[in-house]
């Protein structure tokens, strides 16, 4: 009875939080939002449309490219190894992929612009980047990347290509955390772990378990059919339709840092088996690791922007302590939104927010497609969203 009270509650609330994101001026596009418990989703809404100039509306149906949200589902992949017996955290990474001991350490350019660079002083272990303390990072993020990619000339990481994350390590393993290809390494080990491609790996271990369908490296046709259009908010604030801005389909490589595509209901079976203690794919120890600060008295934070047409600089909840887990950034404090200390959140390039309260054992995501990444509209819609939860929560005991 409590439960359907919840649900009634946030059913009328949480489609005003929607409407308002894409009806105030300067909203966005469209949005999927969803919330469940660990019995099954509470909360489904869609507003605005899947690309602007077109009638199509949003539905919940609708597939999104899920950008980093990726990352959390590649890390529970290695823990299943990790589980098995089959890798050490501590292993050094290139024991698995040896083309990582070819990485060097960017220690600057030249006066002609051209990178120096050094050995590492300790090998790369899974554990580092499972934590993102590798030393990498993302060229969208980072000056220094991005320079060193046009010297180079190596592939954008959108390219989804292995030579895409063969860039450059902006300081020795284990220094401190930095945002970046991390996880596309090991997504890499786990192919050459499991003997096969990641996109086979997760429908095997996490997908077919789970009874998530609705999700792939790749697009079928129903999925390309329902396909969101990402979108550019210029500087002025105008909202462009781009329609060409996808991925090679099918991928060169299936990508562990951000691949994906998916519907959010599927993704939410992802959360509720965090939620639920590993919920038969992983020991609910595993899960436990999974969910604590894994950088001891390291901290992990905002970011700044080098390509403002994919992000602005930011940060989740300044103030606000935050860790990393596997893969997860952790509040240290409780958020103002109404979230507990010690719970679980990542986001996605295209504006897509997930947050997993174990504590509670609530969880929620908030999907737009919508670069650049941390938009305004897109971010309050999600604070919205995520408060007016933990509101109905508190208010109905």
């Amino acid at each position: 009875m409590m439960r359907q009270a919840v649900m009634n509650d946030l059913k009328s609330s949480l489609d005003n939080v929607l409407q308002n994101a894409v009806g105030r001026a300067g909203g966005i596009p469209g949005v999927v939002a969803m919330v469940t418990d660990r019995e099954g989703n509470i909360y489904e809404g869609a507003a605005g449309v899947r690309e602007l100039g077109k009638e199509t509306p949003m539905t919940t149906d609708t597939m999104f490219t899920l950008f980093s949200t990726t990352k959390a589902i590649t890390g529970a992949a290695l823990m299943q190894l990790v589980d098995e017996g089959k890798v050490s955290l501590d292993d050094p990474a290139k024991k698995y992929v040896p083309e990582i001991s070819e990485i060097k350490v960017l220690e600057g350019f030249d006066s002609n612009g051209n990178p120096k660079l050094r050995e590492p002083k300790t090998d790369i272990t899974i554990n580092m980047l499972m934590l993102h303390t590798g030393g990498f990072g993302y060229d969208f993020f980072s000056h220094e990347d991005r320079k060193y990619r046009v010297a180079k000339e190596t592939p954008s990481i959108l390219t989804n290509t292995f030579d895409s994350i063969k860039s450059v390590l902006l300081f020795d393993p284990g220094e401190r955390w930095n945002y970046g290809v991390n996880i596309d390494w090991v997504g890499k080990i786990v192919e050459a772990v499991r003997g096969k491609r990641l996109s086979k790996v997760m429908a095997e271990h996490i997908f077919a378990p789970l009874g998530m369908t609705d999700i792939g490296f790749t697009l079928t046709p129903s999925m390309k059919e329902r396909l969101a259009t990402i979108h550019t908010r210029f500087q002025d604030g105008s909202i462009t339709a781009q329609p060409d801005l996808v991925f090679p389909d099918p991928p060169e490589m299936d990508m562990g840092g951000h691949g994906l595509y998916a519907s959010i209901g599927e993704y939410m079976k992802f959360i509720r088996m965090i939620l639920n203690d590993g919920a038969g794919i992983l020991k609910p120890e595993i899960v436990e690791k999974m969910s604590r600060n894994g950088l001891g008295n390291k901290k992990s934070g905002g970011w700044i922007t080098s390509d403002s047409s994919l992000t602005n600089a930011g940060e989740f909840y300044p103030g606000v302590r935050k860790s990393w887990a596997y893969t997860f950034q952790v509040n240290e404090d409780p958020t103002p939104t109404g979230r507990p200390a010690g719970q679980l959140m990542w986001a996605g390039l295209g504006n897509l927010y997930y947050w997993i309260d174990r504590e509670n054992g609530i969880g929620g995501f908030f999907a737009s497609q919508l670069l650049p990444f941390h938009d305004v509209a897109s971010y309050l819609g999600f604070i919205e969203f995520e408060s007016t939860v933990y509101q109905t929560l508190k208010r109905l005991g």
